[in-house]
């Protein structure tokens, strides 16, 4: 029994340096994976992939509109490559502050960039430029768009995350309902973003009124909706009434921050449904 314990015990830093620099390679590549892996927030994937959803059943006139080309190739690019882009020019600029953030210890990762890292974040950013080889140019303003804002972001001299109310603004790059979510999401870094010097709209407002700000946006949000069609309006209205909720209950902000992607994936799924039901309706498919 001992042997077998023995035997199973992991190898030690010399056996590891000793290992074949081809297998040496193979373990730092995985490894360098599973790092892109938490670094580009697979829980918020739908973030960015979500907005491409609801935009196509919302822009096809046909079902066979659905999965062409051009729609699949922007949706396997916003679900992983556009998240690694985006949260790797984040993590790298944001290093020094990410050292005080305790959400890095646990459903994220502080940066640990290696020279494969930084490669592949370059290379998700590329690989949004090559999009507008296959898209239409009345689609180039809005990819372009969220390149320069994914980069201005966190990137200076820009920098819009440290300037209130910018940094709400240019959180643009994602489309509604994903924008509504992302301020909500600075509540919980108000304390770490303090410690850092770092100003943003949590900060300046404050816990109370970051609140308010976010109920007024999300209300008015709502309103815009309902003038397109009352049931979209009625959809959205769902993100005032949970930031109303979450404010008035004893529920943490730190623990409500990780139920939006899954409001968002339901709010999406429905908006989504509803532009299918637009070109399919639901009667063609029942006997």
């Amino acid at each position: 029994m001992t042997e077998a314990v023995t035997d199973q015990r992991r190898p030690t830093t010399d056996e590891r340096d000793s290992a074949p620099a081809d297998e040496r390679k193979r373990s730092a590549g995985s490894e360098g994976l599973r790092y892109l892996l938490v670094l580009s927030r697979p829980r918020f994937w739908l973030y960015l992939a979500g907005p491409v959803a609801v935009g196509v059943t919302y822009g096809i006139d046909a079902v066979s509109g659905l999965f062409t080309p051009v729609t699949v190739a922007l949706a396997a690019y916003f679900l992983v490559p556009a998240n690694v882009f985006l949260y790797g020019v984040n993590d790298v600029f944001d290093a020094d502050i990410d050292e005080l953030n305790p959400k890095k210890e646990d459903r994220e990762a502080r940066w640990r960039g290696s020279r494969f890292v930084v490669v592949a974040v370059v290379a998700a950013g590329a690989l949004g430029l090559a999009t507008l080889a296959i898209t239409p140019r009345v689609a180039w303003p809005y990819l372009l768009g969220f390149l320069v804002l994914a980069v201005g972001y966190s990137a200076p001299p820009a920098r819009f995350k440290t300037t209130p109310f910018l940094d709400s603004l240019s959180n643009g790059l994602y489309a509604l309902p994903g924008a509504a979510a992302y301020t909500f999401s600075a509540i919980p870094d108000i304390e770490p973003d303090r410690a850092a010097g770092i100003d943003t709209t949590a900060t300046l407002l404050g816990e109370g009124r970051t609140y308010a700000y976010c109920f007024a946006a999300w209300t008015a949000a709502a309103a815009a909706f309902w003038l397109v069609d009352p049931r979209l309006g009625s959809l959205l209205g769902v993100y005032p009434l949970f930031v109303a909720w979450v404010a008035r209950s004893s529920v943490s902000v730190d623990r409500a921050y990780w139920w939006f992607p899954a409001l968002n994936t339901v709010v999406g799924t429905l908006l989504s449904m509803g532009g299918l039901w637009r070109v399919y309706p639901l009667w063609e498919v029942l006997p």
